[in-house]
């Protein structure tokens, strides 16, 4: 039984080592790239404005340490709101971290969450700068986690 096939995926070369990749000029030609001759470097993504209530959580920074520069704006920073942000596997973090925060305060916090998609570039640099290949970027989306941590106002 022969599978049946796309226009899209009948027209691109299927190279499993390879990538490929959509020309930047808009032609109708395909680029490919091998892997081992590119370096991907990842670029940081574009933050939101940073305020003094803003905490953006990431992977490598322990969790009580960020736990804690929470509780600190909340308590002892004179905020009635922070935002927790987090992008990608961090998603899960920000959320457990906004989770405590309400927990530990007998539930006199509450919490907003809204969610995004965030774009992020890449640069792909040629291994060996003689050879002929050139620097190339690509997109890729990633999702983001926006949590509003505050404190209701009294009625």
């Amino acid at each position: 039984m022969t599978e049946p096939h796309s226009p899209i995926s009948a027209s691109v070369p299927q190279t499993p080592p390879g990538i490929i990749m959509p020309p930047a000029d808009g032609s109708g030609t395909v680029v490919e790239m091998d892997p081992v001759e590119y370096t991907l470097r990842k670029r940081l993504p574009r933050k939101l404005p940073k305020r003094r209530n803003d905490v953006y959580v990431n992977m490598k920074t322990d969790f009580r340490a960020q736990l804690a520069r929470c509780q600190k704006l909340l308590e002892g920073g004179g905020h009635r709101e922070i935002c927790v942000h987090g992008l990608g596997l961090a998603i899960n973090r920000a959320i457990n971290i906004a989770l405590q925060l309400q927990a530990s305060s007998q539930g006199a916090l509450q919490l907003a969450a809204n969610t995004s998609t965030v774009e992020l570039v890449d640069d792909l640099e040629p291994e060996d700068p003689d050879e002929v290949g050139e620097p190339m970027t690509r997109t890729r989306n990633n999702s983001a986690i926006h949590i509003k941590v505050f404190y209701p106002d009294p009625q």
